[in-house]
């Protein structure tokens, strides 16, 4: 059987998971790992190279060689819709908070003198 090895975000990313959800995802894992089985798709784009396991609403991605594979993220789809709708991308501040930093500084700026 291949190793399983997680990027360091993962472990947190699957911690936030309720309990029984991280447990199928991890079921679901093991079951692709084992015989092939499973909701997968190879991705294109920034992501080329890795793979997809689609486990209820949340996805997988990894990448996987003979000896191992390696998760990269786990997220709830409705999170990436979410980033995608808002036109920003993933670390990116939205409108609201880059005007309430703004209006701090202001603030700040206008004590000052």
């Amino acid at each position: 059987m291949k190793q399983i090895r997680f990027l360091p975000n993962v472990p947190l990313e699957i911690r936030a998971i309720p309990q029984p959800i991280a447990l199928g995802i991890l079921k679901a894992l093991h079951r692709y790992i084992e015989t092939g089985a499973g909701r997968v798709k190879p991705l294109s784009g920034e992501f080329e190279g890795l793979l997809r396991l689609r486990v209820g609403n949340y996805r997988v991605l990894f990448d996987e060689t003979a000896e191992t594979v390696t998760l990269h993220r786990v997220r709830d789809s409705k999170e990436r819709l979410q980033l995608k709708n808002t036109g920003r991308q993933a670390g990116q501040p939205s409108r609201v908070v880059q005007i309430l930093r703004i209006a701090a500084a202001r603030s700040a700026h206008a004590t000052r003198r």
